[in-house]
C-alpha cells in the first residue's frame, strides 16, 4: 500500500467522522423542540460503507436518514403548538445516545489524525535517507 493510499483512507474516515459529528451537534441543538406531528425534530444518522480499492477500503457516506424513533408526545392542550387534540411532539433525539456517538466519533477523528502524522513522518524518515545517499 503506498502513501497515497494510505493518506486517502485516514482523510475518507476524518471526512466520514465529520459527517457524524455534524449530524450529531444537530441532533443535540434539536434535542428540546416541539412542533406538530409532520414538523417535529427527527433525529439524523449517517450510513457508512466501505469503499474497497486495492489493498484498503475507504469510508464513504451513503446518506444520512432520519430515525424511525417515534417521537415523543405529550398532552399539552395550552401549548400553541398543540394540535387539535392538544398533543405537542416532541424530537426523538436521545442525548444520551449522542453524546456517546460524539465521543466515539472525536476518537476515531483523532486515531485518523494520529495515523496521518505517523504516515507523514514516516515520509520525511524516508526523505532523509535519500539526501544522505
Amino acid at each position: 500500500m503506498s502513501f497515497k493510499q494510505s493518506v486517502e483512507i485516514a482523510g475518507s474516515a476524518m471526512a466520514a467522522q465529520t459527517v457524524r459529528m455534524n449530524t450529531i451537534a444537530s441532533n443535540l441543538a434539536n434535542a428540546d423542540t416541539a412542533g406538530t406531528a409532520d414538523s417535529a425534530y427527527v433525529a439524523r444518522k449517517p450510513v457508512f460503507a466501505s469503499v474497497f480499492n486495492g489493498l484498503g477500503a475507504r469510508v464513504q457516506v451513503l446518506d444520512v436518514v432520519t430515525s424511525q424513533d417515534p417521537l415523543e408526545s405529550r398532552h399539552e392542550p395550552g401549548n400553541p403548538l398543540a394540535d387539535e387534540n392538544g398533543m405537542v411532539f416532541y424530537s426523538n433525539v436521545n442525548p444520551v445516545e449522542e453524546m456517546a456517538d460524539i465521543l466515539a466519533a472525536s476518537r476515531a477523528y483523532s486515531t485518523n489524525v494520529e495515523v496521518l502524522v505517523r504516515l507523514n513522518g514516516m515520509q520525511q524518515a524516508v526523505l532523509k535517507m535519500g539526501e544522505g545517499a
